[in-house]
């Protein structure tokens, strides 16, 4: 799946990030810069695939 961050800008001004295409937290990594730039965040909604990720603690086993 292809991977692309879209920013959707309603028409009383808010905003929202979406990403698709990404697991785990690697969305947040590739959209950091964007709601840095539009300021404070007000909610998130997390995608399942964000909790189909690894987590950090299985990488850090695997490295043993």
């Amino acid at each position: 799946m292809n991977q692309s961050i879209e920013i959707i800008i309603s028409a009383d001004g808010k905003s929202r990030i979406e990403t698709n295409g990404f697991s785990g937290s690697d969305c947040r990594s590739a959209s950091q810069y964007l709601e840095q730039a539009l300021g404070q965040p007000t909610s998130e909604q997390l995608k399942p695939e964000f909790h189909q990720g690894v987590s950090e603690q299985e990488h850090l086993q695997e490295g043993l």
